[in-house]
């Protein structure tokens, strides 16, 4: 199955995540010197906003990107001060993913021994086939038994796509070697998994799609970002009035403390 990707009116731009921290810090104007450099170049394209996320930032435009846009927003972005430009990736628009599975892979690939079959192991050999050179993953592959008495494997692999699924047409049905086995690529079912809110923590629903007004923090469970516990949190304040009292957590140091899951307590 392939899945239709967001809207490509945005520019994904995958960095550290010292470098979305740093870039973060003048959002506002980091739009602004984005749109005059764009504006300078006479381009239609302009920044609406910006937002974070765990892998690096997302630009929102008012239209698609050409491959000239990019060019300058990802010299803008690598040229930002306080930013370490090695640990910034090349910008790119949204694509869409197509999800296969290969079979006949042994799960014990190296004879006499027992050691199973890994996502490292998986990466080498699609790097050693031509007909993955064109195909880049979207996240590691997952390698499972067929069975529990089985000495095969199944591996799942979710690529890169345009929303027509060109990509994994190419793939689909052919076979290749993998040690004195024959592997075939097949069609997979479209695996999401359960969805949790990176805002207010629930399940079943995207943070884009939280109706909570704020956000909440992971360990307290209070109004505040996550982030900014160490600011908000009561536990790393100290308290004498208790006894025992309780110290304050130096600054610097992790928070030291145990916190219950917000949905399971």
């Amino acid at each position: 199955m392939t899945m239709k990707g967001p809207s490509r009116k945005q520019v994904i731009i995958p960095m550290s995540a010292e470098n979305v921290s740093s870039f973060m810090k003048n959002l506002s104007a980091n739009v602004a010197n984005i749109n005059r450099q764009l504006r300078n170049m006479k381009t239609d394209i302009l920044v609406d906003y910006i937002r974070s996320d765990s892998n690096g930032i997302t630009i929102v435009t008012n239209k698609v990107a050409q491959p000239s846009d990019l060019t300058i927003i990802d010299q803008f972005v690598k040229n930002s001060c306080n930013l370490n430009a090695l640990q910034v990736e090349e910008s790119r628009l949204p694509k869409s993913k197509s999800y296969l599975k290969i079979i006949g892979i042994p799960f014990y690939p190296h004879a006499n021994s027992q050691d199973r079959l890994t996502s490292a192991d998986i990466k080498i050999i699609l790097q050693q086939n031509h007909i993955f050179d064109n195909v880049t993953l979207a996240s590691k592959p997952r390698v499972i038994k067929v069975s529990p008495k089985s000495d095969m494997a199944i591996v799942w692999i979710d690529i890169w796509d345009v929303q027509s699924g060109q990509n994994a047409k190419m793939l689909i049905n052919r076979c290749f070697n993998v040690g004195n086995y024959i592997a075939t690529i097949r069609g997979a079912n479209m695996n999401p998994g359960v969805l949790q809110c990176k805002n207010c923590w629930k399940w079943d629903h995207s943070m884009f799609s939280c109706r909570i007004q704020g956000a909440k923090c992971i360990k307290c469970n209070r109004p505040h970002k996550s982030e900014h516990y160490r600011e908000f949190g009561w536990c790393c304040k100290g308290n004498t009035k208790i006894n025992p009292s309780r110290l304050e957590t130096k600054k610097g140091e992790p928070c030291p403390h145990s916190f219950k899951c917000s949905n399971c307590k």
